[in-house]
Formats: C-alpha cells, sequence, structure tokens
C-alpha cells in the first residue's frame, strides 16, 4: 500500500497522539487505583480491564484518525509518545489532577455540611429538648 508523505505524517502525528493518550490513561488509572497493591490477583485483574480498556481507546482512536492503518512505525510511535508525555508531562498532569481532586474534595465536604447543617440543627433541637424531658 502506498501512502504518500502528507499522509505517512498524519500518521506519525496521530501515533504520537494516540501514545500521549495512554500515558494520560495510564496516570489516571494510578490515581484511582492508588500507588499500593491490595492483593495481586485484584492488581493482575485491573491491570488486565485497564490495558484492554487502554487498547480499544486507542485502536477506536486511531480507527478515526487514519483507518487504523498499524505498521511497526505505528507501534514505534505510540511508544515514542508514551515516553515523552512521561518525561515532559506526567509530572504535570498528576500534580494537576491533585489539585483538582483537593479542590472538588473541599468543594463536596463544603456542600455537604451545607445540606446537613439543617437537619443537624433539628436532631440537636430535638435531642436537648428530650434531655430535658428526662431530667424531671
Amino acid at each position: 500500500m502506498i501512502i504518500s508523505i502528507s499522509e505517512q505524517f498524519r500518521l506519525v502525528i496521530f501515533s504520537l497522539i494516540a501514545g500521549i493518550i495512554t500515558g494520560v490513561l495510564f496516570d489516571s488509572y494510578r490515581l484511582i487505583r492508588g500507588f499500593s497493591s491490595v492483593n495481586k490477583i485484584i492488581t493482575f485483574i485491573e491491570d488486565t480491564l485497564f490495558w484492554i480498556f487502554t487498547a480499544v481507546v486507542v485502536f477506536i482512536f486511531l480507527l478515526y484518525t487514519n483507518y487504523a492503518y498499524i505498521g511497526a512505525y505505528v507501534y514505534m510511535c505510540i511508544a515514542i509518545g508514551i515516553y515523552l508525555y512521561i518525561k515532559l508531562l506526567s509530572h504535570i498532569f498528576i500534580k494537576s489532577q491533585y489539585k483538582v481532586l483537593g479542590i472538588l474534595g473541599k468543594v463536596l465536604r463544603i456542600s455537604r455540611n451545607l445540606i446537613l447543617y439543617p437537619f443537624q440543627v433539628i436532631v440537636y433541637s430535638i435531642k436537648r429538648k428530650n434531655k430535658g424531658n428526662y431530667k424531671k
């Protein structure tokens, strides 16, 4: 199959992007799973499911961008994309995700407290009234 230079360039660019997508998915998976391993069997199952999911996502991405043409240099460019992402962008992504998760956690805690506060006041006032009734 003869491919023009412009199509080959597109293929390389989209393969590098597929590698970066794989790196982002890997970092997201590491944040979700955590850095400690609980059980080797569960970890193996999680890892297997992650790589199956990642393979499907990358295949669909390549299917839409370059008709899923998979040559040896496509695999090489995906590997280079993963390497570049991990060396250049991974620490920035992880730091930003921790900040986003921290802010989201604060917002959820504050929202929970604002929603539950009226109920806590009612429960407190009922307990206080009942406590006074038992003393008599």
